[in-house]
């Protein structure tokens, strides 16, 4: 069996290329290393792919999103599979648990993927798209990020936020056709699969394979700053959603959701500033115009 292993040499705070070996070893055949980082054309790239050949992604949850995005349209013919190497792994978790020691075959979760549109343009998204203090987090993240190699802590980011540095704006959130209101809104994110944010279990019931397509909108809201951040640790475990009080979730096709001011927005941990909305969309089955 030969092995074409495409990894990102930036996933894990840098770490990833240590784990190369570690997969190598488990693996019976040839290997053929690629960097993410340059292959220009997947189109070009896959051409020279035999079909029985194998692909293996090795990076995170950024990696398998940059990997579906620039994939484009192309049709794989070959078996995918994914060794994890990132920071969150939140795929993995969804998927696998914790066993992330060997590769394992993701060709079912990356067809008919769903799509979200964000300032005119369109891109698929394998978790979720985060709305709200998420995005700050993510936001506050890259800078510092940008200032130090250091691994970043996101739940001291997330603390800060609820307790000063986030503002919580008022959302309308419409649903297959359906809108409903919310004042002070902390998170609004879509989700395809449960996890986000390097392990929230922010939609325990959401399944990424469910027949219909669906996705769930969680929307956390209206509680005032202590009370938010005596549930929030609770997401970790999806227990947040036992407080209905300021939690509801929505689930639909085709989701909108409006801030009454610009806010971060991430996708896939991937940050995009200055967002007033998006719309998500199960089942891509389309062509669709991706990011630059």
């Amino acid at each position: 069996m030969k092995y074409h292993v495409l990894y990102n040499p930036l996933a894990g705070n840098g770490r990833c290329e240590g784990r190369l070996e570690q997969l190598i070893a488990t693996l019976e055949g040839e290997c053929i290393l690629h960097r993410m980082t340059e292959i220009g054309s997947y189109a070009e790239y896959l051409s020279k792919v035999g079909a029985e050949e194998r692909i293996i992604l090795v990076g995170g949850d950024g990696t398998l999103n940059r990997f579906i995005n620039d994939l484009g349209d192309i049709e794989l013919k070959n078996e995918v599979l994914y060794y994890a190497a990132g920071s969150g792994n939140d795929f993995l978790k969804d998927v696998k648990g914790e066993d992330g020691d060997e590769a394992f075959s993701i060709t079912k979760y990356i067809k008919n993927l769903p799509s979200v549109t964000v300032n005119g343009k369109t891109f698929r998204f394998l978790n979720g798209v985060g709305y709200g203090i998420d995005g700050y987090c993510c936001e506050e993240g890259d800078k510092i990020r940008e200032r130090s190699d250091k691994p970043v802590n996101y739940t001291a980011i997330a603390i800060k936020g609820l307790l000063f540095g986030f503002k919580r704006p008022n959302a309308r959130v419409t649903v297959d056709g359906k809108t409903f209101e919310y004042k002070k809104v902390w998170l609004a994110p879509t989700m395809n699969g449960r996890y986000y944010g390097g392990g929230m279990n922010m939609a325990p019931k959401q399944d990424r394979l469910n027949p219909d397509g669906t996705l769930s909108c969680v929307v956390l809201y209206g509680a005032g700053k202590l009370k938010t951040l005596t549930v929030f640790p609770s997401i970790f475990k999806g227990e947040h959603l036992s407080h209905n009080e300021m939690v509801t979730v929505h689930t639909g096709r085709e989701i909108t959701v409006a801030f009454d001011r610009p806010t971060a927005l991430q996708i896939d941990g991937e940050t995009i500033l200055g967002v007033t909305e998006y719309t998500a969309r199960a089942g891509v089955t389309a062509a669709l115009p991706m990011a630059d």
